[in-house]
């Protein structure tokens, strides 16, 4: 007796001519209900899809918006404002150096600031976990601080954290842009007052991984740069340049640009905000040249997000030392 998988052997029992109608009948009904299985499957995977494309619009939405409302404090001069908006563990940069959540809401505040106007242009969320989140964008601005007129153009960065299912800016700095070889070195470039590398165990893990990238973009060595990175990432140079994605990063750090001898990083700090995902705040000196010009100390921060047993450099922006946020 001829079997056939999942046709009843009463079936194939039947004259040939009844066999050939009901197996056919039968392979009818499967492919029917295969096209319907791939219609569901198609439709599921859609769906999923749009729900992606939703929840990050949903995101781009918030955090543009609690962005905005902040840069509207800070020209309003609501120092009620910053409180609220900022993560107690926030970390940053000032002109005298790294902040914390106290002095970030004096600096933030706008009290002896006057603010004509601003502009946030070309903004972009890049989502690092489920609970952290960095939003870039070109900002214009035209007024002063202080009796200094501030820099019309920069790039500016801001790291937001969910805490108790409310976003917090955890990090924010901008680099101004400027045309590397019109650049002046600040004034306070070559002080620190930060102290020393901190001694702690998430320190040291974020400042191995640290150490590993500068040794890479050292050498230009493009395989070792892309086995330290994370998938989606961005990069903010010292000079307001702004490297949207992975394969920009890629491009720029193992370009032929600069001729670098050798590095030391120093004053390095993690704030942790959660066990998968880190903040490292450093001073960095270099002997060497990026495009015929002397490096001068920078102030680089870079953000690491930890997936299985190894953390992943997913976004960096760096400041000359001396010129951080106002």
């Amino acid at each position: 007796m001829i079997r056939s998988h999942g046709v009843p052997a009463r079936l194939l029992a039947c004259r040939d001519g009844q066999y050939v109608k009901l197996h056919k009948a039968f392979a009818a009904m499967l492919a029917i209900a295969g096209c319907l299985t791939l219609a569901a499957c198609s439709q599921d995977q859609s769906a999923d899809r749009n729900e992606e494309t939703n929840i990050a619009q949903d995101l781009d939405s918030a955090l543009g918006s609690l962005e905005e409302r902040s840069y509207a404090a800070w020209k309003s001069g609501d120092t009620k404002f910053w409180s609220a908006f900022l993560s107690d563990k926030f970390v940053g940069w000032s002109r005298s150096g790294r902040l914390d959540k106290s002095a970030a809401e004096r600096v933030m505040s706008g009290v002896d600031c006057q603010i004509n106007s601003y502009r946030l242009i070309a903004k972009q969320v890049n989502q690092l976990t489920a609970n952290a989140a960095v939003l870039t964008h070109r900002t214009e601005i035209s007024g002063t601080c202080g009796s200094e007129r501030l820099a019309p153009a920069s790039y500016t960065a801001t790291v937001y954290v969910r805490e108790a299912g409310e976003w917090k800016a955890a990090f924010r700095t901008q680099s101004a842009i400027t045309d590397p070889m019109k650049a002046v070195k600040p004034a306070a470039g070559d002080i620190w007052n930060g102290g020393p590398t901190s001694n702690d165990a998430s320190t040291q893990t974020l400042l191995d991984r640290e150490q590993a990238v500068w040794g890479a973009w050292k050498d230009r060595d493009t395989k070792r740069i892309d086995a330290l990175l994370g998938d989606s990432i961005q990069f903010i140079d010292i000079f307001g340049n702004h490297l949207a994605t992975r394969p920009e990063t890629l491009k720029a750090w193992s370009g032929e640009g600069c001729d670098v001898k050798s590095f030391d990083i120093s004053g390095a700090k993690a704030t942790m905000f959660a066990p998968d995902f880190g903040i490292l705040t450093v001073r960095a000196t270099t002997d060497g040249k990026c495009f015929g010009q002397d490096v001068w100390p920078i102030w680089g921060t870079s953000l690491y997000v930890k997936n299985g047993d190894t953390w992943f450099w997913s976004f960096g922006i760096n400041v000359l030392a001396g010129a951080g946020s106002n």
